[in-house]
């Protein structure tokens, strides 16, 4: 686009106050036209008709903002226009040549072209960046030597060394040692299998396997995994302590607790703070045994304890 360039003085100059406003109006447009077109100020004919009338261009003339045919202004940028044109005086002094316009668009031209191709080359290499897996090999078939693995880095754990190739000897016998993960598995059991694999451990010793029963049974599934001292703790609190007053004690802190307890060993203090259980009350150790008492007395020998007892006392005898 170009620009047709008014002096900001133009609306006084004496020049465009002998011409009129009509007049002035006439060369505002031709001008506009002539920068449009690339005429370098010549006004064609046609174009002063179509947009003004004779009276008005012979004002330009006059004022000396035109000149015709023929015309003798000594400015050397004023052009002799063809017979039936005119020419705008100082033109070329206020506006650029066809010629710098034309190399002003090419430069501009040249510009976007090489910013339009520098923005596709950013946007191809956004979309398929030189390192993206998709546009270089895999590192297995890359022959490049830094991605190419050491042979001593290649023997160093094979699968038949590393016991990757056949299950060992020991595996078959060691059944503690955790087998390989099977997906198809999941990692945690049921419920049911931690009963039957918590409720069959060997490791606890007899004298506590019925408080292991009784928490299982009611719920509170935990590991039996202790040290040699907890475990004498344990049986001289189960001795004195029946199993029942434990299990509850156990299942009451099972439902407060935040978190589930993972081992017995989380209820060991609680128990140890819990009351003895005096001997032969219902809930002690070995209450549920029945002593084979003698004989009730019959009514004969109660009566003759009572004489006894009563001749033994001395204020009965003193009586």
């Amino acid at each position: 686009m170009t620009w047709f360039k008014v002096d900001d003085t133009f609306y006084g100059h004496p020049k465009a106050l002998k011409a009129g406003n009509a007049a002035v109006g006439l060369w505002v447009r031709a001008g506009a036209y002539a920068a449009q077109h690339l005429t370098e100020g010549v006004v064609p004919g046609v174009v002063a008709q179509l947009y003004g009338t004779a009276p008005q261009a012979r004002k330009l003339v006059s004022a000396g903002l035109w000149h015709a045919h023929g015309h003798t202004c000594p400015a050397p940028k004023c052009k002799q226009p063809p017979a039936g044109d005119y020419y705008m005086h100082d033109f070329l002094i206020y506006n650029p040549t066809r010629a710098k316009v034309e190399d002003d668009r090419a430069r501009s031209a040249e510009r976007q072209q090489r910013a339009r191709e520098k923005a596709a080359e950013q946007r191809n290499q956004e979309r398929n960046p030189l390192d993206s897996s998709a546009n270089r090999p895999r590192i297995d078939d890359d022959p490049r030597p830094e991605n190419r693995e050491s042979f001593a880095n290649q023997i160093e754990f094979p699968d038949d060394i590393a016991g990757q190739d056949d299950p060992s000897q020991r595996d078959g016998m060691d059944p503690s040692r955790s087998p390989r993960p099977d997906p198809t598995r999941p990692a945690v059991p049921p419920l049911e299998v931690q009963l039957a694999s918590y409720g069959s451990t060997p490791a606890v010793p007899v004298n506590l396997r019925p408080l292991r029963d009784a928490l299982t049974a009611a719920g509170v599934v935990v590991e039996w995994s202790l040290a040699e001292a907890d475990w004498f703790r344990l049986e001289a609190i189960v001795a004195r302590t029946a199993v029942a007053a434990l299990v509850d004690h156990a299942v009451e802190q099972w439902r407060r607790a935040r978190s589930r307890p993972r081992s017995v060993r989380y209820f060991l203090p609680g128990w140890t703070a819990l009351p003895p259980v005096p001997a032969g009350a219902p809930t002690a150790p070995g209450a549920d045994v029945i002593p084979l008492d003698a004989a009730r007395p019959g009514r004969v020998a109660r009566a003759a304890g009572m004489f006894a007892a009563a001749l033994d006392d001395p204020q009965e005898s003193a009586q």
